[in-house]
């Protein structure tokens, strides 16, 4: 069984050899499976995530929220370490601008949460013919609140919104964005960890199933061996795409029926996550030989790539980033703006414990770099009818500027890239 460093040695050697073609696997048969890469990974601590309520509640003071009201998902597990799912029946975390936070959830479900739970011991229970909000407005009376101002975490349903305003209708409910993006878009060097493992996870992935493509696959057949290359690496959560020839004009697919063919591009958009940090790696192969037009659009994007780093400067607004891709694209006849052949999206996206997350790489966008923002970059080309070339990898802000997660790969002849 491969180590840990041997994969990397196997992923590192396919990056640097010039003109290595695609082949097929001699035989899945004779395919070994890796060992792990997660050893090593520290989970997001205890402490950590009370420093985060903390600075919440910073934020609250700062705002004028006397509390916010979180949803089971990417919020909850943030702030709380509690993994939930959603319901028609509410659990939700209330999070007060001074004081405990407090877990609200049905009475049956009680034991299940407070095994979730890593802090904290306020927790309010409600049987079925009871109302959840009522016990909202209890964590808020105990608190000393009478009146005032509730936050909403962005993904909270509206029953919930109109069950909060009907329990508590001397309370304003506002966004409690300012409060939950202000924590979550300047990760901590532990979040940042997590994201280069994720990373790392699904780079050595790639490096795994680029070496396995063969004439007469399906996107289902390159699915399912990226997927188990990602989760036999770690990945949780594990998601891929694949798009071939004409498909992969295509930036989140088609339909119509695809299989790889000689002198076919083959486009692959995947990532995983290691405890609730995610990855985002897209690489764009072509099956034997590469027209002159492929490799020169590839070539292109790659430049892309390195306009839109280069751009991502401490202090500059988000949006600054589209502009320059843009307009180095202009240059060399793509476009103006989102047309056809061209970007047809934006250059980039936040990420974090969500593969979206604000703020985005995106005209317009005002919000101004700073240390712990984390990005893809991804300013594909796509040109209907024929195809497109996507290179994706991601990047966090640091001190001194921007870093990559993984560094995009130099040519068409070894198309993986390395870690950063």
């Amino acid at each position: 069984m491969p180590t840990k460093r041997q994969l990397l040695k196997a992923a590192a050697l396919l990056a640097v050899t010039p003109g290595l073609p695609l082949r097929a696997a001699e035989s899945p048969a004779t395919e070994k499976k890796p060992k792990s890469l997660l050893a090593g990974v520290q989970p997001i601590s205890v402490a950590e995530r009370q420093a985060r309520v903390v600075r919440a509640q910073q934020l609250m003071q700062k705002y004028g929220i006397d509390a916010i009201v979180l949803e089971p998902g990417a919020a909850m597990l943030y702030f709380t370490g509690i993994r939930w799912w959603r319901s028609e029946r509410l659990t939700c975390v209330v999070i007060p601008r001074r004081g405990d936070i407090a877990v609200v959830t049905p009475f049956f479900e009680e034991p299940s949460v407070r095994e979730s739970m890593t802090f904290g011991e306020d927790v309010r229970t409600w049987n079925e013919h009871e109302s959840p909000f009522a016990r909202i407005a209890g964590v808020l009376k105990d608190r000393g609140f009478k009146s005032g101002v509730i936050g909403l975490e962005a993904t909270v349903r509206w029953f919930v919104a109109d069950g909060i305003r009907d329990a508590l209708p001397s309370f304003k409910l506002v966004s409690a964005d300012p409060v939950t993006r202000g924590c979550r878009m300047l990760k901590s060097p532990a979040e940042l960890a997590l994201m280069k493992k994720a990373n790392e996870i699904t780079l050595a992935a790639y490096g795994m199933v680029w070496d396995q493509l063969r004439p007469g696959m399906t996107p289902a057949d390159v699915n399912q061996r990226m997927h188990d290359a990602q989760s036999a690496l770690g990945g949780q959560g594990v998601w891929t795409m694949a798009l071939f020839g004409e498909a992969s004009a295509y930036p989140h697919g088609t339909d119509q029926p695809q299989q790889i063919r000689e002198g076919q591009v083959v486009l692959m958009d995947c990532g995983c996550s290691v405890e609730g940090y995610q990855s985002d790696i897209s690489r764009t192969f072509v099956y034997g030989e590469p027209s002159k037009k492929q490799q020169q659009i590839w070539q292109l994007v790659r430049e892309g790539q390195n306009v839109a780093f280069e751009a991502a400067k401490l202090g500059a607004p988000a949006g600054n980033i589209d502009d320059a891709v843009r307009a180095f694209y202009l240059k060399h006849g793509f476009g103006p703006d989102y047309r056809l052949p061209g970007l047809s999206h934006r250059t980039g996206h936040g990420i974090g414990m969500e593969g979206h997350e604000p703020v985005n790489f995106v005209r317009g966008e005002k919000t101004e770099l700073a240390p712990g923002m984390c990005f893809s970059n991804e300013p594909g080309l796509y040109l209907p009818g024929e195809f497109g070339v996507r290179l994706e990898d991601c990047l966090y802000m640091t001190a001194d500027g921007p870093a990559w997660f993984t560094v995009p790969p130099e040519s068409l002849a070894s198309p993986l890239g390395r870690l950063g």
